[in-house]
């Protein structure tokens, strides 16, 4: 079936046919047919405009995170396009999928560096960077094809976001164009038999295994697999940063990172769910231990190369390898390993860190246990990747390997507006708060539910602590802050001074209560370094500190009974 329409209503058509209810994004005039077609489906696809194009994609990337549906983004060529790359490339590292949809200068003349208006060179090879898959619409009856290849590559086994490019003459183009009917097939890749029989092998040989996850595990919706496949091994589960919530914090096998370095000493072998297991400052392996064996599960094969080491690679979802692997291997003796103690000595060392730890115990006493922390690079963040307490999936939010300061914001505004109801909390340092302090606007334009969190220390607090510790004295780290209360007042956003923790708590029960967006500012001083408890490996910085004895004594490792697979 065909009907006669523009390039831009085949857009928005499509768009609806694949069920997106949401699309985030910037008019501008090579997107104004696309924004008309959206215009006429408003009953069934909602357009948040933003305030700058660096929030589309960061909120498409919250959005999809906190639903578990696609998140869009739409934005013009050339700076509007490299604006986006910041959360396009958060998107990536986190496993998101995210749509987005680029306009173009006038199609005859890409490629011809003339200086058409927001031309760049080669836009395409631009979002490949940030992007497992590109398409391009050349004519207005290829846009429903082109967009619907998107979604099955969206809904593939690779959790990746995607781009479609459309320039402006083929959106304002008037064709028949035939209707696409949509695919949600979903495509997890299923494991080898051979690779789970050679896994289970390993397994039958170890004497104390234990598993460690990342944010795959995540992004395959594998917790509940993992926690059967790890109560029937009866290893524990260390959760890296991007993992946390795998399977929650109150199940009696689950480790933080820190506790984590404790039990990984004895532990001969090691399965790596969904996790590139990499120190993210050095490249090095998160974990060196020649007397471990290391299973990978992942659908990158790229995550068990040098300088890792891998006695076998299993490819495959995280989800589907687990639940066949659960299978294959028997039911091993409850586990002897005592992780009480670990815990103990874990919490010891974490009760240094302090006033972060009194926010963070205030911060999961006023969340439910369903709410979404989205957490940012700030004092309170960095000691939040061990010591806030996750009880389910996707509801701690992180950057994952990009780090990218000011991304917490608006990723929470998409987060909030995808959460179906749920408390969304959003913590920043004042310094990466400003990158996109602009987005209160969109907040109260759409009168997002989000309690916005602004630790203000009056600094770029952790550069401040790095330039005092390596060079004694610290430079252009101070910052100059707008007034929160006048700024919250300026966009019509209800606004707090938590002067403490138990101000902080109550304001954000009081913003439940009242909806709509909130800003609470926290003043804050200068706070102690966590970064000593955040590796697995103990950091060089923190050489001078002793490491606490291991709970769980030196540990004996046996070559002996290693099965070769």
């Amino acid at each position: 079936m065909t009907s006669r329409q523009t390039g831009g209503d085949a857009l928005a058509c499509q768009l609806a046919r694949e069920g997106v209810e949401v699309v985030f994004g910037v008019p501008g005039v090579q997107l104004d047919w696309a924004i008309d077609g959206l215009r006429k489906a408003a009953d069934r696809i909602t357009f948040v405009a933003t305030r700058h194009e660096q929030s589309t994609s960061y909120m498409a990337d919250g959005y999809a995170r906190a639903s578990g549906k696609i998140g869009v983004c739409l934005v013009v060529p050339g700076p509007g396009v490299l604006n986006a790359m910041a959360g396009l490339s958060t998107a990536y590292a986190c496993n998101s999928r995210v749509l987005c949809i680029a306009g173009d200068i006038y199609s005859p003349a890409v490629g011809r560096g003339l200086g058409l208006l927001h031309e760049v060179r080669d836009q395409t090879s631009i979002l490949s960077s940030v992007t497992k898959w590109q398409g391009r619409a050349e004519r207005a009856e290829e846009v429903p094809r082109i967009v619907s290849e998107a979604f099955a590559q969206l809904r593939g086994y690779e959790p990746k976001p995607v781009a479609v490019e459309i320039s402006h003459d083929v959106l304002s183009s008037v064709a028949e164009v035939p209707a696409q009917e949509p695919d949600f097939t979903s495509r997890p890749l299923a494991p080898l038999p051979d690779q789970i029989e050679r896994a289970a092998r390993l397994l039958a040989g170890s004497r104390s295994p234990a598993i460690y996850t990342g944010g795959g595990a995540l992004a395959a919706k594998a917790s509940d697999a993992l926690a059967a496949f790890a109560e029937r091994i009866q290893a524990p589960v260390i959760m890296g940063e991007n993992g946390r919530g795998a399977v929650s914090d109150r199940h009696p096998l689950a480790l933080n990172a820190l506790e984590g370095r404790a039990v990984l000493p004895h532990c001969d072998l090691v399965l790596v769910v969904g996790s590139r297991f990499v120190d993210t400052a050095m490249g090095r392996p998160a974990w060196p231990s020649d007397a471990a064996r290391y299973v990978y599960i992942n659908i990158d094969p790229g995550v068990a190369a040098p300088p890792r080491r891998a006695d076998l690679f299993v490819q495959g979802d995280c989800r589907l390898t687990l639940e066949s692997l659960e299978r294959a291997v028997p039911q091993r003796p409850a586990l002897k390993m005592n992780l009480a103690a670990v815990r103990q000595w874990a919490a010891e060392q974490m009760r240094e860190i302090e006033p972060q730890g009194a926010w963070l115990r205030a911060l999961r006493r006023a969340i439910p246990d369903d709410g979404i922390l989205v957490n940012e690079l700030t004092q309170v963040g960095y000691f939040a990747r061990i010591a806030y307490p996750v009880y389910h999936p996707n509801t701690f939010i992180t950057p994952g390997y990009q780090g990218t300061l000011g991304y917490g914001f608006p990723t929470a505004l998409g987060a909030a507006l995808g959460s179906k109801g749920r408390l969304v909390v959003s913590i920043n340092g004042d310094g990466g708060f400003g990158w996109n302090l602009q987005e209160l606007a969109t907040a109260r334009k759409y009168n997002i539910p989000l309690a916005i969190v602004v630790f203000n220390d009056g600094h770029f607090g952790n550069v401040r602590r790095m330039q005092l510790d390596q060079f004694g004295h610290e430079y252009a780290t101070a910052l100059v802050n707008p007034h929160f209360d006048r700024l919250a007042s300026a966009f019509e956003i209800p606004y707090v001074a938590a002067a403490d923790p138990a101000h902080l708590e109550r304001a954000l029960r009081e913003h439940r209560e009242r909806g709509g967006p909130t800003l609470i500012e926290a003043h804050v001083e200068a706070m102690p370094s966590p970064w000593h408890l955040l590796r697995l490996m103990r950091p060089p910085f923190a050489a001078d500190r002793p490491a606490p004895a291991n709970p769980l004594g030196e540990p004996q490792h046996s070559h002996e009974n290693r099965i070769v697979s």
